[in-house]
């Protein structure tokens, strides 16, 4: 499964004088004509403008890939991501319900930019669909949403009618009522604990009746209940792929805030200096000193540089020989990709922002830091 550990490994992995080549092919069904034509006209574009010394020594990767496409067409969902390196004896592979952008790139190390703006853009949520009697617990990531488990509460009593249950008064059978759903909400509570710890889930959005919701939330310790960031309406025994309807527009709500507040903050750290930096130079020059605790940059940002084959410094100072170590210095064209990389393998967070006027005006990209 796609998550933030593997890609860490993944990004520091190193060539050794040989090469990885990274591929990402949109294979939606509705993707407009035939991706294995697409696939096949990337790759001869890139056999023409690839160096010749680099495509003798990826020649076998490439053809693997184009193997692996034309003959796994019906295991396809929506993206595909392809890392391989023949000579590593490297081989990765993930199947996305959620389309990538066509692109392929060899590179002493794995470009992993692609999926860390997936991971970034679809994080998990828990969602708790809860009754007086009933529960079921669903886990959404990556585009897809899967039910992981119902919790059915037998001994709840009905409403009260008229004689009593047992020969109870209104009021104590009323009492009764709320006792066995406060035992039923513990359980839920407990199971939802359980589920947000072993998943490591810092979102919860809730659904279900009123009454039940709102014991939930009124039982829920805080460390628990600050992690809801929304609600919704749907019956009990509504299908998997109608509660998923039903939550997009609450994640689509929480990212939006979420990404606003953290820009805000960034801005406002950086402009009273409180470990956080804006702009290309500065996130670069704290990434060659390990201090950037989370790499913030909008979605499509680009720009170009230069990184040095030795010690893999990145700059966008146009230099011959590296201030750091004094190897050489070659030009890149996609050096914040790099950037977001050697992040990831310094153990920092990356958040991709979809769209923001105030961070595209602060050039782009920022970063708070350890230190």
């Amino acid at each position: 499964m796609l998550n933030q550990e593997e890609l860490k490994e993944i990004a520091t992995l190193q060539a050794d004088g040989s090469y990885f080549v990274s591929l990402y092919l949109n294979v939606s069904p509705g993707t407009k004509g035939d991706y294995v034509i697409h696939l096949k006209n990337m790759l001869k574009k890139f056999s023409e403008e690839e160096d010749r010394t680099i495509f003798k020594k990826i020649k076998n990767d490439i053809e693997k890939l184009e193997a692996f496409v034309t003959s796994n067409k019906r295991e396809f969902k929506k993206g595909l991501a392809i890392i391989t390196s023949s000579e590593k004896s490297f081989w990765k592979e993930y199947h996305l319900a959620v389309p990538v952008k066509n692109a392929i790139i060899a590179d002493k190390t794995p470009y992993i930019q692609p999926l860390l703006d997936i991971l970034d853009n679809y994080k998990q949520y828990a969602v708790l669909l809860v009754d007086k009697e009933s529960a079921r617990l669903f886990l959404v990531h990556l585009g897809e949403i899967e039910e992981y488990g119902e919790i059915h509460t037998q001994d709840v009593p009905g409403k009260h009618k008229r004689g009593g249950w047992f020969s109870l008064s209104g009021h104590r059978f009323e009492r009764h009522i709320d006792y066995h759903v406060s035992l039923h909400i513990k359980d839920v509570i407990k199971k939802l604990e359980s589920f947000l710890a072993a998943e490591r889930i810092e979102r919860i959005i809730t659904g279900g009746s009123d009454d039940a919701v709102a014991k939930v939330r009124e039982m829920l310790p805080r460390v628990v209940s600050e992690k809801i960031v929304g609600a919704f309406h749907a019956e009990m025994f509504a299908n998997v792929n109608d509660v998923f309807e039903k939550v997009k527009p609450v994640i689509s709500e929480s990212e939006n805030m979420a990404e606003k507040a953290i820009v805000s903050d960034l801005l406002t750290a950086a402009g009273k200096g409180q470990n956080a930096v804006i702009g290309i130079e500065d996130v670069l020059n704290a990434l060659q000193e390990g201090r950037i605790m989370k790499l913030v940059l909008l979605k499509n940002f680009k720009d170009e540089g230069y990184e040095c084959r030795n010690c893999r410094n990145l700059s966008k100072q146009k230099v011959s020989v590296c201030p750091y170590c004094k190897g050489g210095m070659e030009e890149v064209n996609y050096l914040v990709d790099l950037a977001a990389q050697r992040a990831v393998e310094q153990g920092s967070v990356i958040e991709v922002i979809a769209e923001n006027k105030e961070l595209s005006d602060a050039g782009g990209i920022g970063a708070f830091l350890r230190f």
